[in-house]
C-alpha cells in the first residue's frame, strides 16, 4: 500500500515522501497514528503542487539572497572602539558589533550568527567580515576599526 507520510518516521523516510509499505503496517500503526495518509490521486496532486510552491520559494529566497549578497560587497561600516595605549582594544570586535554597524548605517538587519570576521580585530585598521546570506551565498564586508 502506498502512503504519503505526513512527518518523519525513522527507518521509513521524511516528510512528504511517498512510500510503499504493507496494508496491515499502513492501517494498524501509519494511519492509526496519524503520521501518514492514504496515497489517493487527490492526496498525490496536493502533495505535488506543495513541492512545487516549496520549489518556487526556495528559488525566491535564493534570488533574493544573490541581491542582498552583491548590495553588501559595496558596503563598508565603521565601528568606533576604545583602544588604550600602545593600540590594544578594550573587549573586542564581534559579529553582532558589525550587525549593529550594518543596521544603524545601512539600514540592513542580518542576523549576527551569520556574521564572521576574518581573522582577529588587535586594533585599529581595515578587516573583512564574511556574512551567510543564504546556505549557497556568502559576501564580504569591510569593517573599518577607528579610535573612539
Amino acid at each position: 500500500m502506498k502512503v504519503i507520510l505526513l512527518q518523519d518516521v525513522k527507518k521509513l523516510g521524511k516528510k512528504d515522501d511517498i512510500i510503499e509499505v504493507s496494508e496491515a503496517y499502513a492501517r494498524n500503526v501509519l494511519l492509526a497514528k496519524k503520521v501518514a495518509i492514504e496515497a489517493t490521486a487527490v492526496n498525490l496532486n496536493n502533495i505535488k503542487q506543495k513541492k512545487g510552491s516549496e520549489a518556487r520559494k526556495a528559488q525566491i529566497q535564493a534570488e533574493e539572497a544573490v541581491l542582498l549578497g552583491a548590495q553588501l560587497k559595496k558596503v563598508t561600516v565603521t565601528i568606533p572602539v576604545k583602544i588604550g595605549e600602545g593600540g590594544k582594544l578594550f573587549g573586542s570586535v564581534t559579529g553582532k558589533d558589525v550587525a549593529d554597524a550594518l543596521e544603524k548605517q545601512c539600514k540592513i538587519t542580518i542576523d549576527k550568527r551569520k556574521i564572521e570576521i576574518d581573522g582577529t580585530v588587535r586594533g585599529e585598521g581595515t578587516y573583512t567580515a564574511t556574512i551567510k546570506v543564504h546556505p549557497e551565498v556568502t559576501s564580504q564586508v569591510t569593517v573599518n576599526i577607528v579610535k573612539a
